[in-house]
C-alpha cells in the first residue's frame, strides 16, 4: 500500500503594495526665458536636482510663446520676459503649464499681489511669483523649490487624490516664502505638498471653498475646499483682506482654523508683537531668525505626522515616542489593561482620535489604505483601542506578504533589496526614487530611519544606484544587530 502523499504547502497570500504618490503628474519639461544670466544659469542646478526634467532655453518671445510641450511644464520668466511673452498662447498650447515669475524688483518682492499688479500689470500673468537677488535668495538656491511648488500647485488643483498632504503657507510677500520654501521642503521631503496663498480671500477659498466667512456651513464645511487635506498652516499676521492691504487677517484665519479644524497645527510666521497673543495655541516662528529653524524642524516632525507619533500626558509631558506601528501596538496593549493608568491613557488617546491624529500619521507613513479606513471613524474608550489594535495587527501581518516589485522581481526583505540594487539597470531605480516608492515600502516595513535617509535622494544613472545601495547596506548592517532584517 502506497503511503499518502504529503499535501503541498499552501503558499501565503500576497498583497499588492500601492504607494501613496501625492503628485501623480510630474513636471517633465522646463522653459527658461530670461535676460538675466543668473536666472538662465539656474537651469544647471535644476537639472542636478530633478534630472528627469527636459530643459529648454529660449532667446526670443515669439519662440517661447509658440512652444508646444506635450508634458507637464514650467515656464520660468524674469520681469522683462514676463512683460513681453504671450501667456495666453502659452496656456492655450499647454494645459499643464505653470507660469513662474522670478522677480528681482524689490517692490514686487515685498508687496501684496494687488499692489504689485497695479504698478506692474505683467505680474498678474504669473501663476506663482518668487523673489530673487544676488545674496541670500539667488536663483540657484531657490530654483528646485520653485519647480517643486509648481508641481505641487498643478497636482493639488487638478490631479492629486491623496489625503492629508498639504502644508498651506499664507503670506503676501514673495521674498519671504522664496527664502522659506527650501527650508520647508528639506523637512517634508516628498510626503507633503505646499500650497501658497497671499490673501485672506485666497485662504478662505482654499480651505473652505467659499468667498466669505458667512458662507461657511457648520454642518458640511468638510465637504468643500481642501481643509480636510491640510496638515499644517503656516501664516503671517498681516496680509490683505479685501481693500485693506495691511489687515490683521492672520488673526481671523487662525480663529477659523481653530474653530473648524482644531487638528491642524498652526505656525505663526511673524516677528510682530501681535504674534505673541497666539504663542499658547500656535508655534511662533520669528521671520528671519535662523535659530528658530532648528526648532521649526522638530515642531513640524512632531506635530504633523511626518516624524514620530508623540503622545503627551495631560500635563504636557512626553509619554511615548512611536516610530512605527509595532511600537504603536505596544502602547495600545498598555491602554487595554484594567488599571487606572490604562484608563488615563485611553482618555489621552481618545483626544488624539478626535483630532484624526492617527490617520494623519498613517498617511504620512505610507499606510494609505489603513488611514482611509480609520479617518471617518469616531470611537471612544475600549472600542477605540480594540479597533486600532485589530487594524494595526492586520496591517503588520499583511506587510510580511507585501513585496516591492522592481523590474518584475519581488522583494520581501532588505537582503533581497540589496541584491536587486546591485544587479538591476540603474534606469530601473530612478522611477522608484523619483516617487519615493522604495522609501514608502521601507517605512511600512518598519525601517523608518532608512526610509527617512532615502527620501531626499534623487538623481539618475550609476550615481543614484550606488547612493541608494550604499544607504540600504549601511542600515542593513545596523538592523542586523537587532534582528530587524526580515
Amino acid at each position: 500500500m502506497q503511503g499518502r502523499k504529503k499535501p503541498l504547502k499552501k503558499s501565503l497570500k500576497e498583497f499588492p503594495f500601492i504607494p501613496r504618490i501625492i503628485n501623480p503628474v510630474k513636471i517633465k519639461h522646463a522653459v527658461f526665458f530670461s535676460a538675466d544670466e543668473q536666472v538662465r544659469n539656474a537651469k544647471k542646478v535644476l537639472k542636478e536636482n530633478m534630472p528627469w526634467i527636459d530643459i529648454k532655453l529660449f532667446s526670443d518671445p515669439v519662440s517661447v510663446s509658440n512652444h508646444r510641450p506635450n508634458q507637464a511644464s514650467i515656464f520660468i520668466f524674469d520681469d522683462t520676459a514676463m512683460n513681453i511673452v504671450d501667456t495666453q498662447t502659452i496656456r492655450h498650447n499647454s494645459k499643464d503649464a505653470v507660469l513662474i515669475l522670478l522677480s528681482s524688483n524689490e517692490y514686487i518682492q515685498y508687496s501684496p499681489p494687488s499692489a504689485a499688479e497695479e504698478r506692474f500689470p505683467f505680474v498678474a500673468k504669473a501663476d506663482l511669483v518668487f523673489a530673487y537677488n544676488t545674496t541670500d535668495c539667488t536663483p540657484k538656491n531657490i530654483i528646485a523649490s520653485v519647480a517643486r511648488a509648481s508641481e505641487d500647485l498643478l497636482n493639488i488643483m487638478q490631479y492629486s487624490k491623496a489625503r492629508r498632504f498639504i502644508f498651506l503657507i499664507v503670506d503676501d510677500e514673495p521674498r519671504w516664502f522664496s527664502q522659506f520654501l527650501p527650508v520647508l521642503y528639506s523637512i517634508i521631503g516628498q510626503r507633503a505638498d505646499v500650497m501658497l496663498a497671499r490673501t485672506f480671500e485666497e485662504s478662505l477659498s482654499f480651505i473652505f471653498g467659499v468667498e466669505k466667512e458667512s458662507d461657511i456651513d457648520d454642518q458640511s464645511f468638510r465637504l468643500h475646499g481642501h481643509g480636510d487635506d491640510v496638515v499644517c498652516l503656516i501664516t503671517d499676521i498681516f496680509f490683505p483682506k479685501g481693500n485693506d492691504l495691511n489687515s490683521t487677517a492672520g488673526k481671523e484665519l487662525i480663529r477659523l482654523v481653530r474653530k473648524y479644524y482644531p487638528r491642524i497645527p498652526i505656525i505663526t510666521a511673524s516677528k510682530t508683537k501681535e504674534a505673541d497673543a497666539f504663542k499658547d495655541i500656535t508655534f511662533v516662528l520669528p521671520k528671519g531668525d535662523p535659530g528658530s529653524l532648528v526648532t521649526l524642524r522638530e515642531h513640524i516632525r512632531d506635530n504633523t505626522g511626518i516624524g514620530e507619533f508623540i503622545i503627551f500626558s495631560k500635563q504636557g509631558e512626553i509619554l511615548f515616542r512611536v516610530k512605527e506601528i509595532s511600537e504603536m501596538m505596544e502602547v495600545l496593549d498598555l491602554a487595554e489593561k484594567d488599571t487606572e493608568k490604562a484608563r488615563e491613557l485611553r482618555e489621552i488617546l481618545e483626544n488624539y482620535g478626535a483630532k484624526d491624529s492617527f490617520s494623519t500619521w498613517l498617511y504620512m507613513h505610507s499606510f494609505r489604505e489603513l488611514a482611509d479606513e480609520l479617518r471617518p471613524k469616531r470611537m471612544f474608550g475600549r472600542r477605540l483601542i480594540t479597533v486600532l489594535r485589530r487594524s494595526l495587527r492586520r496591517e503588520m501581518l499583511r506587510m510580511k506578504c507585501t513585496p516591492l516589485i522592481i523590474n518584475g522581481i519581488k522583494i520581501f526583505n532588505l537582503q533581497m533589496l540589496v541584491g536587486l540594487l546591485r544587479s538591476v539597470d540603474p534606469a530601473q531605480i530612478q522611477e522608484y526614487s523619483d516617487n519615493d516608492i522604495i522609501s514608502s515600502w521601507l517605512d511600512r516595513k518598519g525601517y523608518t530611519e532608512l526610509a527617512d535617509e532615502l527620501r531626499p535622494v534623487h538623481g539618475s544613472g550609476e550615481k543614484l544606484s550606488k547612493t541608494v545601495t550604499d544607504i540600504v547596506e549601511k542600515w542593513m548592517r545596523k538592523y542586523s544587530t537587532s534582528n530587524q532584517t526580515e
